[in-house]
């Protein structure tokens, strides 16, 4: 799957920050899921989720995610985080994530997030608004 970071046009770059490590002198397990939702969330700017959702109370939810580490990650380093949709249908997605070490140019995680669709005002599954589907289809050629 590590050939798959660079499908994805929307990467963003953070910082490993001395705090995300543990006792075992890594990044905790759990800052690669922040990671995974900063990407999410840049890729949802991007397509104008976050926007509509604000118009019509109609946006994403994550059901479950995943993710299998590689390589540790350290403090000092860089990483970029990538994302990406590789499968959509009616009413949800399956997000891919890729987390690469500046300092090791290793790919040091993969994960994947199934993205739901739900209607915030009526508590109820929601099918994908057009516009976000063609705009997501047309950014990741589904």
């Amino acid at each position: 799957m590590s050939e798959g970071f660079d499908q994805c046009r929307i990467t963003i770059e953070l910082p490993v920050v001395w705090g995300e490590m543990d006792a075992f002198q890594h990044v905790n397990n759990t800052v690669y899921f922040r990671y995974f939702e900063s990407a999410r969330i840049a890729y949802f700017d991007e397509v104008a989720i976050n926007e509509s959702m604000a118009k019509d109370g109609i946006g994403p939810i994550l059901a479950s995610t995943q993710c299998r580490f590689k390589a540790p990650l350290t403090y000092p380093d860089k990483v970029t985080i990538a994302a990406r949709v590789s499968e959509i249908s009616e009413d949800r997605f399956t997000m891919m994530y890729y987390v690469k070490s500046h300092t090791s140019g290793r790919v040091a995680a993969e994960g994947e997030g199934l993205v739901v669709f739900y209607d915030y005002k009526n508590n109820c599954k929601h099918k994908i608004p057009k516009h976000i589907l063609d705009q997501v289809k047309a950014l990741d050629s589904l």
